[in-house]
């Protein structure tokens, strides 16, 4: 008897307007997001660089690589989970006891997260960024959907996405370290420059005050913060004081 292999290809993933409306619709069939990293939380299990989770209801009923290839037969609704880590929508890395897992039989809370910018996010030191959780499962439900919230409790986006700063703070000047290394300075338009030993300006961007907080973006990119104590700045481990 000569031994058949089926050749019929498997369920293409994806995760486009016509996929949306499948998985909102109802008669409760699975659904499986494919090709992330997946991290499972359960020590008996372990992880993959590489691997599949099938919903069913509200359950996780499996995970691992090679689930893809039973998704024409079982009806699937295959959502492309390419580029992102798919992890429990609790994760408690303290070892309190607080996690989820992604356990065959637990409740099907997954928590979907792009590892990459979504296309058109805008590129250096620009608030209000977005996030980067792409999707977002409760009891076997989707909530959120290529980074929107299908249950439409999204902040409506501010116009500059700036955070609160008040134009009328105190602290504007010249602020200097310990050992006059770092020298920094709060302008009156709402940026700083900051100058290092003999590098005059290596850093410069925006700030803002709200209180006795001092949030820094950096025209870098990057982020940091520091606050005021009784006279002096304490920021990224240094004392300032003004002079």
């Amino acid at each position: 008897m000569e031994n058949t292999v089926s050749t019929t290809a498997p369920a293409h993933p994806s995760r486009d307007d016509a996929t949306l409306a499948q998985v909102r619709a109802p008669g409760g069939r699975p659904l499986l997001l494919t090709g992330g990293t997946v991290i499972t939380h359960d020590p008996q299990i372990g992880d993959w660089e590489r691997a599949d989770v099938l919903i069913g209801a509200d359950l996780i009923v499996g995970v691992g690589p090679g689930l893809l290839t039973a998704a024409e037969d079982d009806g699937m609704i295959v959502l492309d989970c390419e580029g992102t880590v798919v992890l429990p929508a609790s994760v408690d890395l303290t070892g309190d006891g607080g996690s989820g897992t992604l356990a065959p039989g637990t409740p099907a809370d997954v928590a979907v997260i792009r590892i990459a910018d979504a296309p058109g996010t805008a590129r250096g030191a620009v608030p209000a960024r977005g996030g980067h959780l792409d999707l977002l499962i409760t009891a076997g439900r989707v909530r959120r959907w290529n980074g929107l919230d299908l249950e439409g409790t999204d902040p409506a986006p501010t116009t500059e996405g700036e955070p609160a700063h008040d134009s009328d703070h105190p602290y504007a000047g010249l602020w200097v370290d310990e050992n006059g290394f770092i020298r920094q300075e709060l302008l009156p338009d709402g940026r700083y420059d900051e100058a290092r030993g003999a590098r005059e300006s290596a850093y410069g961007g925006r700030y803002w005050i709200s209180g006795s907080r001092i949030d820094y973006l950096d025209d870098l990119g990057f982020w940091a913060f520091g606050e005021f104590r009784d006279g002096v700045l304490h920021h990224a481990g240094y004392r300032f004081t003004r002079r």
